[in-house]
């Protein structure tokens, strides 16, 4: 579990333990070759808006409006 440090004016005492804040949870990782399925480049919607994501020559990933 991640946590961070909470800073508190130095007015206040707080033990240690009640100064630690767990951390938000990342999310799951997505796999490029998943999403492309063999493709080079395949089209998100976001909203009203589509995006192209594009798998480049030189093994990079663009993603564009």
């Amino acid at each position: 579990m991640n946590v961070h440090l909470l800073s508190l004016p130095h007015s206040r005492k707080v033990s240690p333990a009640a100064a630690l804040i767990p951390a938000p949870a990342m999310p799951d990782a997505l796999d490029s070759a998943g999403l492309l399925k063999g493709q080079r480049e395949i089209l998100i919607r976001h909203g009203d808006r589509v995006y192209r994501l594009r798998h480049t020559s030189n093994d990079k990933l663009i993603l564009t409006k």
